[in-house]
């Protein structure tokens, strides 16, 4: 049984790698209790008694080897919350047709294969399947459990969906669906006592709308959700078009599929940037280690910080800056991935030898030995090796391989590691892991055979990555740990004032985005933006000035599934979370109390938590504190 696909389908993924490290397989999840999921570490009392439900909604199903997944159990309805959605709506092309063609009988074997495929992978993507409506679909993702990428996600589905379909058996007729996705603001949850996991907004609407403008086999997708898919995806311009019910017209976007891209800063930010504003001496330390690398002295640096607070503009910059003394290798550690080996090693490797998705495995291997063999000519063994990791067939051209896998593995995860070591008697090597809180294990493996081996390589490696990915290397003399602080004031200002365009801001703009932003880089530039956008500025001598009273200033949607993420991992404090909100951006412990109507201890702990994650700041001590 794959338990972390288990959890994904409980929509509890996050505690995949706790059950994965403790040796958590199918037979071991049968009989868990509430007192070993404190000991994995499940401190939410409602998480602990969702995962209790499921694995006892497994009752006797059989968790052998390839045994079939047991469905996951429905959700319980939620309370009715405000928060950003982003909506798919899937249905079937030609439905009439095929009342026509087939008895009812086949035709509820048809559809029902296609429910069941939508459900496999909405699932898969971490999207909660809303309803049926006939041959239509609706799904959420960002529901009941928020993710900071849930429309790339979603995109991402409507894609593996369009493909599913259109291999799904039609009886003799070519199945196809169309898709419509569109994100935004909604009300979902249990609403006025009607069914529950209810939307209330116009977000269903419009994507329902999209989903019949979309051709057969298409993806349609809204403005808000393409600003936020980033460059992840190939994309065509539909232009505006009327929409029953929606008052302008609707800019729409089709999605012809993935592109292929380094790295997810590059996806994300593909337009220009701003300058770079109040990381100095964190780029003179990596450029001087930099330089001990290319004299030898290979070193390793471990960058840490929260999310948006410039790990990977760095690591970006330092690229930039040291291109034309030596080359680059970037290993993109993805979300989506987490469970699949080597995925950023054969990722790079794909790209770094240009394989194509069409090109014939004769070409393929071709590709392959002109990459791997010019770096080190001694490297012919580690073709097939490489091969088989990117799934190459060799045909006759290498002896078939003979050892157990295992030794395999081992000769595989060599081959890599000398692989980057051959280059750096070429030139110094820059090596990224991007994103490293994501790595998969073998990934994080095959890191740690080479970090005692770079000391005496031309090698400088940079690891980026989230505080929760401890840095195990740091005994090395050669290891050096770098966590990113926030940005002061003024230079919060400065980048505020880059952002937009070097005009300026009015005083009381520029102290609501500095108090808003809390010093992290992304949510300034991201704040700013949705002020220059908004149309209440207007420029007079290159200054900018309010066309009048300006409204409190929204969370922009760019920020709102990273905010939501978090909260959604501290599901038993975020209505604490909440309430502080709606009295206020500052509240005192005392009102807190009088509202919440929590246990003191009990509220005491929700708080610390919130601090904890940085979602809250605190004056004072309990029952003085604000």
């Amino acid at each position: 049984m794959d338990v972390a696909e288990w959890l994904r389908g409980i929509g509890l993924e996050q505690y995949a790698p706790a059950f994965r490290d403790n040796d958590i397989d199918g037979e071991v999840l049968r009989r868990l209790t509430g007192e070993d999921l404190r000991e994995l570490g499940v401190a939410s009392v409602g998480h602990r008694r969702r995962l209790l439900d499921a694995v006892a909604a497994l009752g006797n199903a059989q968790l052998g080897p390839g045994a079939p997944l047991p469905p996951a159990p429905a959700f319980a309805p939620v309370e009715a919350e405000r928060r950003q959605l982003t909506v798919m709506f899937c249905d079937l092309v030609d439905s009439t047709m095929l009342t026509s063609r087939f008895d009812p009988e086949e035709l509820g074997q048809v559809v029902g294969a296609y429910h069941r495929c939508v459900a496999d992978v909405v699932r898969w993507f971490d999207g909660f399947l809303a309803k049926y409506l006939g041959d239509g679909v609706l799904a959420y993702f960002g529901f009941p459990v928020a993710h900071e990428d849930d429309a790339e996600r979603a995109v991402r589905a409507g894609l593996e969906l369009a493909k599913a379909v259109a291999g799904l058996d039609g009886r003799g007729v070519r199945l196809s669906a169309r898709v419509g996705i569109a994100t935004g603001l909604v009300v979902v949850g249990e609403i006025g006592g009607g069914e529950p996991n209810a939307v209330v907004g116009e977000t269903p609407n419009l994507a329902a709308r999209l989903q019949a403008e979309a051709p057969p086999g298409g993806v349609v997708i809204a403005p808000a959700t393409r600003r936020l898919a980033g460059d992840w995806f190939r994309f065509r311009d539909l232009g505006p078009r009327p929409l029953k019910g929606i008052a302008e017209p609707v800019p729409l976007t089709q999605v012809l599929g993935e592109r292929p891209a380094e790295s997810r800063f590059a996806a994300i930010h593909a337009a220009l940037l701003t300058p770079f504003v109040g990381r100095e001496q964190e780029i003179a330390l990596l450029l001087q280690r930099w330089h001990l690398a290319g004299e030898g002295e290979g070193q390793v640096v471990v960058l840490s910080g929260e999310a948006g607070i410039g790990k990977s503009r760095i690591a970006e910059t330092v690229r930039e800056r040291v291109t034309a003394d030596g080359m680059h290798i970037r290993w993109q550690c993805s979300p989506h991935h987490m469970e699949t080996a080597l995925h950023p090693v054969t990722a790079q490797l794909t790209a770094a030898a240009r394989i194509e998705m069409e090109d014939p495995p004769a070409t393929k291997l071709a590709k392959l030995e002109q990459l791997v063999v010019p770096s080190d000519p001694g490297s012919e063994d580690a073709v097939p090796l490489l091969a088989d990791l990117l799934a190459i067939p060799t045909g006759d051209r290498y002896p078939p391989a003979t050892a157990v896998p295992e030794a395999r593995r081992a000769r595989t995860l060599r081959a890599l590691a000398a692989q980057l070591f051959a280059l750096s008697q070429r030139r110094p090597v820059l090596f990224l892991v991007e994103d490293a809180h994501w790595i998969d294990p073998t990934t994080h493996e095959l890191l740690g055979s080479v970090i005692e081996p770079i000391a005496q390589h031309r090698v400088l490696m940079l690891v980026t990555g989230r505080p929760e990915f401890p840095n195990p290397w740091s005994s090395y003399t050669h290891v050096t740990t770098l966590a990113l602080n926030r940005l002061g004031q003024r230079q919060s200002a400065d980048l505020a004032s880059h952002v937009a365009g070097g005009r300026e801001l009015p005083e009381a703009i520029t102290r609501t985005i500095i108090s808003r932003a809390d010093g992290v880089p992304l949510f300034v530039e991201e704040l700013t933006k949705s002020v220059l956008e908004s149309g209440l500025l207007r420029e007079v001598d290159g200054q900018l000035v309010p066309e009048g009273p300006l409204p409190p200033l929204a969370i922009p949607t760019t920020l709102q599934g990273s905010l939501l993420a978090r909260l959604d991992r501290l599901a038993a404090t975020r209505e604490v979370a909440q309430i502080g909100a709606a009295i206020g951006r500052e509240f005192d412990y005392e009102l807190l109390t009088a509202v919440e109507g929590l246990p003191d201890a009990q509220l005491r702990h929700a708080l610390s938590r919130l601090e904890a994650a940085g979602l809250i700041f605190r004056r004072g001590s309990p029952p003085e504190a604000s």
